[in-house]
């Protein structure tokens, strides 16, 4: 190829000072006619989606906290969102002390059993002016709720092959069973934006971002384990095939980081290594047995429920391992896989309050992929149809979990 060529193009004077112009323009969104009303409602169109799935749950959830006499407001911030409040407003040593555990007991440790991410966020937007805590705590969860959409628009066209089914898979992570913890003052959606954006950047191998989000997810939630484990093993394929140079070493390094250090932190504090674990254990009963809790509330749950809430779970479970199975039958990216998988094990391998298990699910987002690619190859007619309805399940579903039914979500 000639200097003068650019993919077997000539390019002449005119082409030239024209590219010279443009140059001088600077970048092409800068220009007059670049936003257009296409370009500007696809640029909206994952925001939108999600905002407007999030908005009929919370029109749902205003009608039956009316119904069951319960505030808004308290529904939001309640259950973990007391504790995420307390630590953003005087720190892991200021939450009040009336907050106790699932047995009604309370230390100077047991707030250290709540990661510090979620609630450090709250605290600066708190900070700015005109914003209170609980307004903070919202505002950080929409905020992170938008960056996820945009982060499962982008995974849905690369695993997907189409901007339609990130659409569908927005619409669907919008409309999951207890996506109204998306609108709480909980730790899910922020761990999702860092989840998926972790998640993108190691399909698409920039391995920076993919440990930076990954060390960030690791201050959230520990479900980090699973983006740690998927982040961590594509660097090391990486390296072991020498692609991509230095950068995946440091990913492989920055990706455990933050959920190491943290858990390094509280053994600390506490006094022995498995010092969180302890914590979890002692106040919520909550430890790895390989699912034989999960198993015998199944069975206790599908002879003899106390609710809908608590069939619903079991189905919710069942639906999860078979969009897993589902997964690897359609060949889903192995990173994309693997996250599914260790999500999906943490939540059925663990003991603890079993009527969390539902929102344990809703990080485990890449299992809804089977299902949007599906969606995605049908009729708008029928997508939108669908659509619908589970966000119409979803928003009573979510509204029922925390006006009705008694106890912890």
């Amino acid at each position: 190829m000639s200097a003068t060529q650019v993919d077997n193009e000539p390019v002449t004077p005119a082409s030239a000072a024209g590219g010279a112009a443009a140059d001088r323009r600077g970048p092409a969104w800068l220009t007059r006619g670049y936003w257009t009303r296409r370009r500007v409602a696809a640029l909206l169109a994952p925001a939108v989606l999600y905002l407007a799935v999030r908005e009929l749950g919370l029109l749902v959830l205003e009608w039956m906290a009316v119904r069951n006499r319960v505030s808004v407001n308290s529904a939001l911030t309640s259950w973990d969102g007391l504790w995420y409040l307390g630590i953003a407003a005087g720190g892991y040593d200021g939450v009040s002390p009336r907050l106790v555990d699932a047995f009604g007991h309370r230390s100077a440790e047991t707030p250290l059993a709540f990661f510090p991410g979620y609630p450090a966020l709250v605290r600066v937007a708190a900070a700015l002016p005109g914003v209170g805590l609980v307004t903070g705590a919202f505002a950080v969860s929409v905020a992170a709720g938008v960056a996820a959409a945009y982060g499962l628009t982008r995974l849905g066209e690369l695993v997907g092959g189409s901007r339609r089914v990130g659409l569908v898979l927005v619409a669907l992570f919008a409309a999951s069973p207890m996506a109204v913890v998306l609108s709480m003052a909980y730790s899910e959606a922020l761990f999702c934006a860092f989840a998926v954006w972790g998640l993108v950047a190691t399909l698409e191998r920039r391995w920076l971002l993919a440990g930076a989000c990954c060390a960030c997810a690791g201050l959230v939630r520990p479900t980090a384990g699973a983006l740690v484990v998927a982040v961590g093993l594509a660097a090391l394929v990486a390296v072991v095939r020498r692609r991509d140079g230095w950068r995946p070493w440091v990913a492989g390094l920055l990706a455990p980081s933050g959920l190491v250090g943290y858990l390094a932190w509280v053994g600390v504090r506490t006094g022995r290594w498995d010092g969180y674990f302890a914590l979890q254990e002692r106040g919520w009963a909550s430890r790895f047995d390989g699912g034989a809790a999960t198993w015998k509330f199944g069975l206790d749950a599908l002879a003899s429920a106390r609710s809908v809430l608590e069939v619903a779970t079991v189905g919710f479970l069942l639906a999860a391992v078979a969009l897993v199975v589902v997964g690897i039958r359609m060949r889903l990216p192995w990173p994309v896989l693997v996250f599914s998988v260790c999500a999906l094990v943490m939540v059925v391998g663990s003991n603890g309050l079993m009527n969390s298990k539902a929102r344990l699910l809703v990080p485990a987002f890449t299992l809804l992929l089977p299902i949007a690619i599906g969606l995605a190859r049908r009729r708008t007619g029928t997508v939108v149809a669908v659509g619908a309805a589970v966000a119409v399940f979803s928003a009573w579903f979510g509204a029922y979990s925390i006006t009705s039914w008694g106890y912890a979500i």
